[in-house]
């Protein structure tokens, strides 16, 4: 019964997102590819917020993405529905997550389909995940993520035909040696170690089969944060081993307070190096509010560049929190 309210609730979230309309850009993006492309990954408006440093305290439906380790550190029972836009490369994402931790052992689902730049590089995705954790105490968990990602790409980038920007090779399929079409299964892992109360330390690793491309790139990275019912502040550092040329490292701070016991205020920081790139440096500064219902909760985030590539990036998401409809809650 579990899984079939999961499924029916997911087509019911997916189908609702997908029917925003989707206008095309008027003239191919000039942002790198990798960096339009967000390094493949999903952000949660709480995430956007926070720029993205959230591998150590992102429950709920941020977990998946960042590090299913933590979606046993609360125990929730969420759907909600995301969009993502980058107006400046005609970007757009629609989907949702449902995440079941009432129990020691946690699962979910998310499904996050899309666009990129249909008059450029031209890209079209549907990104599956199915995250696992489990608690082995309150202070140790520990997560898995299997993931399956579909993408199409038409077009050329700004780098032309290149690992970046041309789509993946395959000598012996087309006469150029460029596929574009990416259909394969990779997996995130993580760890989360409640240290002290309020204080945890996590790893999280990305596409860690090794896909050996920038469209699955690896990452490996970990973050620090202290939060307590009203207050979150997080670090977070990653490793990204093939988006660029060199292994280029990010930087992610960001911090949270709830105003009202319903009204979170967030801002966050995020250092990109382009290592490798030809690029300049990005620094971002990222913000983010909402409404938090015992039932429901709205909420968005922004991501803007002050520096390098100028790109903004906007998150929304709508989530219902089915433990209200009185679902049993399991002690560990």
């Amino acid at each position: 019964m579990r899984a079939a309210r999961i499924v029916g609730a997911m087509t019911v979230c997916c189908a609702a997102s997908l029917a925003v309309p989707q206008p095309a850009a008027a003239e191919p993006s000039e942002l790198p590819p990798q960096f339009a492309y967000n390094y493949g990954e999903t952000d949660t408006p709480r995430s956007a917020a926070m720029g993205g440093a959230l591998r150590a305290l992102g429950s709920g439906t941020t977990a998946p993405f960042l590090n299913a380790a933590n979606m046993g550190l609360t125990r929730a029972y969420h759907i909600q529905a995301l969009g993502q836009f980058t107006p400046e490369a005609a970007r757009q994402n629609y989907g949702g997550a449902i995440i079941d931790s009432t129990r020691r052992f946690s699962g979910g689902v998310t499904v996050v389909g899309g666009f990129m730049d249909p008059d450029g590089i031209d890209r079209s995705h549907l990104d599956l995940r199915i995250p696992l954790a489990f608690a082995i105490s309150d202070a140790v968990h520990v997560g898995m993520s299997g993931r399956y990602l579909m993408l199409d790409q038409e077009g050329l980038g700004p780098l032309g035909d290149s690992l970046a920007s041309g789509g993946l090779y395959d000598p012996e399929d087309t006469p150029n040696g460029r596929e574009a079409l990416v259909n394969t299964v990779t997996f995130d892992a993580g760890l989360t170690i409640a240290a002290t109360e309020g204080l945890h330390i996590s790893v999280a690793g990305h596409n860690l089969s090794y896909p050996d491309n920038g469209l699955l790139p690896t990452l490996l990275g970990g973050g620090i944060g202290y939060g307590t019912d009203d207050f979150s502040i997080e670090v977070d550092g990653v490793a990204d081993f093939n988006s660029y040329n060199e292994v280029s490292p990010r930087v992610m701070a960001g911090g949270e307070y709830l105003v009202a016991n319903q009204v979170p205020i967030r801002l966050g920081y995020r250092f990109d190096l382009l290592a490798g790139s030809g690029e300049s440096q990005s620094h971002a500064i990222c913000a983010g509010a909402g409404y938090l219902d015992p039932r429901f909760g709205v909420e968005v985030g922004v991501r803007r560049t002050l520096a390098g590539p100028s790109a903004t990036t906007i998150v929304v998401g709508f989530s219902f929190y089915l433990e209200s409809l009185g679902i049993p809650i399991q002690d560990y």
